[in-house]
This record gives structure tokens, C-alpha cells and sequence, in this order.
């Protein structure tokens, strides 16, 4: 998926304009490179497209762990979004994740989160 078809579903899937889904997806991102090692971040970042690879980038190896109220406070803060306009908007950048990148990927990070987390993703494979 190209960078603008992947803005633009991310757009039209949380009823956004292109400039906040471009904050939502980019923080989405950012959020869950914090939360998933390294490998695998650089695993997702290898499947979307070149201008999104930068906000996966992470210099520890190590996952932190937080879980679903963390990630929706980090994103929120990182778009100046509210976290209940978060938790209803990031939705459509793991459905938009979910048509750009192979399922085996998500499936790969899914093991990585807690379960509130992997609800975000949605149903594994």
C-alpha cells in the first residue's frame, strides 16, 4: 500500500481529515514501536511505506510494557487528540495495518501485547 492510500483509508475510516489521520498514524506507530522489540518493529517498518519506516525505528531492543490506557495516553499526547477521541480514532489505523502489511506480521506482533492491546489489532489468523 502506498503512503497516500494508506493516509487516506486511515482518513476515511475514522471520519478525519488527512492532516489528523497523518498525527493518528504516525503516533499510532511511534506508540506501538514503544511496546513491541525492536526486531520487530524494523519488521514492520520493512512492510509500509519509506515515508512511516522512521517512526518504527527504536534504539533500545527491549518492548516496554504498558497496556491499553498507556498506549491510548501516549497517542493522545503525541496528536492533541482527547483519549476517548483516540480510542475511537485508532481503530482505523490497525484496520488500515490490517489490508497493508501480511497477517503473519500482525499475528507476530499480537503475540507481543497484552490482551487489551491485541484487541486494537483485531482477530489473529
Amino acid at each position: 500500500m502506498k503512503y497516500d492510500e494508506l493516509i487516506a483509508s486511515v482518513a476515511k475510516g475514522a471520519g478525519i481529515s488527512r492532516e489528523s489521520a497523518e498525527a493518528l498514524t504516525t503516533a499510532t506507530l511511534r506508540t506501538l514501536a514503544e511496546r513491541i522489540t525492536r526486531g520487530e518493529a524494523e519488521d514492520l517498518a520493512a512492510q509500509l511505506p519509506k515515508e512511516l519506516q522512521g517512526h518504527l525505528l527504536k534504539p533500545q531492543e527491549e518492548a516496554e510494557r504498558f497496556d491499553l490506557e498507556e498506549f491510548i495516553r501516549r497517542v493522545a499526547e503525541r496528536t492533541g487528540m482527547g483519549p476517548d477521541e483516540v480510542l475511537v480514532h485508532v481503530g482505523a489505523v490497525f484496520a488500515t495495518l490490517r489490508e497493508a502489511v501480511t497477517s503473519g506480521e500482525l499475528d507476530d506482533i499480537r503475540a507481543q501485547l497484552p490482551e487489551d492491546l491485541r484487541g486494537l489489532i483485531g482477530a489473529g489468523t
